[in-house]
């Protein structure tokens, strides 16, 4: 299974659907601030399967705030915007919530800066922004690809 991992999109419908086009995947993530242009996405890719997570510029956004599920029968991912955890400090105690939660995939957003880490079991993921990083790399995405015999994330250029 091959998920792409999207965050703070903030407005630039292009770099999604530059995203959506040119990379296919089994599941798209969207994990906050950028509800509107992913509307569009939605419309215009009807056959593809879209999960989006509220940020904290979605407003009056119906999207959960965070999500926790099963891609299939081994793997659990929470999916979190960040900013109620306050990842701008430490991702730490977020990482110590998707444990507890019987996560080994957690995803986040809000800070516009990449993270890409396995640690004792837990993958964490944070793809940057597709359109306004704040890292000095350029806008960016991610990939997980799920098999049999493991996991392999990455974080890629836009």
């Amino acid at each position: 299974m091959k998920i792409i991992v999207m965050s703070d999109s903030h407005n630039n419908y292009f770099a999604l659907n530059k995203i959506v086009q040119d990379f296919y995947a089994d599941l798209y993530i969207h994990l906050g601030d950028g509800e509107r242009e992913l509307n569009r996405i939605y419309t215009q890719y009807p056959d593809k399967k879209f999960i989006h997570i509220a940020g904290n510029c979605d407003f009056a956004s119906l999207s959960e705030k965070e999500l926790l599920f099963t891609p299939d029968d081994q793997n659990c991912i929470f999916a979190v915007h960040g900013h109620q955890y306050g990842v701008k400090s430490s991702v730490e105690p977020l990482k110590m919530i998707a444990r507890e939660k019987g996560a080994n995939i957690l995803l986040y957003g809000h800070t516009h800066a990449r993270f890409n880490e396995y640690d004792n079991g837990l993958y964490t993921m944070n793809p940057g922004s597709v359109s306004c990083p704040r890292d000095g790399n350029r806008p960016s995405f991610g990939i997980i690809d799920i098999a049999k015999n493991g996991i392999v994330t990455n974080i890629v250029d836009l």
